[in-house]
């Protein structure tokens, strides 16, 4: 664990090796194949901190400075422009869905149809395949997510040669979006519109948090585990615990009426003893 952190391993995959090859020694002990389990006893690494999320204001900032980006690269060149404008969508799409960023990298245009949003492919390690869960899960958008990603379509077909067609991808580094962009590719571009913007610590992954946090907040957590793709709710309750709101007031007031029967504090008895006699 000490050489893995040493390396810049993030203290959510050391705690996850660890839980695995525990439960592999573990087993291996149950069935007789080691005769001590060796990490009996031990000490397991230090549990991942709470999930930060990004405030609202925060997100605003962002989504106001991928607009204010847009706007100054309309006159510069039609790259810097085409960038710019999926970078814009990129930051309303990723606060809108709360998809990984390997989920959004491997979007395509035809995912999308009226608002439901069909996630079901991931990119990993820049290797297409499955989402992480190796599950299909569909949502609805947004209206204006919705009508930023239809417009952005026009205009990027719009600005091709007679004769050529848009490609598949959502995200491309090329104007006919027949290439896909890689997920570093992607964090990079979000990354820059972040230090643009003046929020520090501001990641795709984190926007995926506020999403969970504030429908966690409102008490929804089935529906934040169906928007996040979380396998089951275990997960989504384990992580945003502490967005639950607090619904106790109800057994707080029950609880002060069983301690206060006469409805308000007694007050305190007098004092007894040889001070109450001498003043007798």
């Amino acid at each position: 664990m000490a050489a893995w952190s040493a390396t810049g391993v993030s203290v959510a995959v050391v705690s996850g090796r660890f839980r695995v090859l525990r439960a592999a020694i573990g087993w291996a002990h149950v069935e007789r194949i080691i005769d001590v389990n060796p990490l009996s006893g031990m000490r397991g690494p230090t549990r991942p901190g709470t999930r930060l999320h990004l405030s609202t204001e925060e997100v605003l900032c962002l989504l106001e400075t991928a607009d204010a980006l847009v706007a100054a690269a309309v006159a510069w060149d039609t790259g810097r422009l085409h960038k710019a404008e999926q970078i814009r969508l990129l930051v309303r799409l990723a606060a809108d869905s709360g998809a990984r960023r390997g989920e959004l990298v491997a979007l395509r245009f035809d995912d999308l149809e009226d608002r439901v949003l069909t996630i079901e492919r991931g990119v990993s390690a820049d290797v297409l395949g499955p989402t992480k869960t190796g599950r299909t899960r569909r949502l609805t958008l947004g209206r204006r997510t919705v009508e930023l990603w239809r417009s952005s379509e026009r205009t990027w077909a719009d600005r091709l040669p007679d004769g050529e067609h848009l490609g598949p991808w959502l995200f491309s580094p090329e104007a006919t979006h027949d290439v896909r962009l890689t997920a570093g590719a992607l964090g990079h571009w979000f990354a820059e519109l972040a230090r643009v913007a003046e929020v520090p610590g501001a990641t795709l992954h984190r926007l995926r948090h506020s999403v969970a946090t504030f429908l966690v907040g409102r008490g929804e957590l089935l529906r934040a585990q169906q928007r996040l793709g979380h396998r089951d709710p275990s997960t989504t309750l384990r992580n945003y615990a502490h967005a639950l709101p607090l619904e106790d007031e109800t057994v707080a007031d029950d609880i002060d009426d069983l301690l206060n029967p006469g409805g308000r504090p007694k007050s305190p008895r007098p004092p007894t003893g040889g001070a109450s006699r001498s003043r007798r």
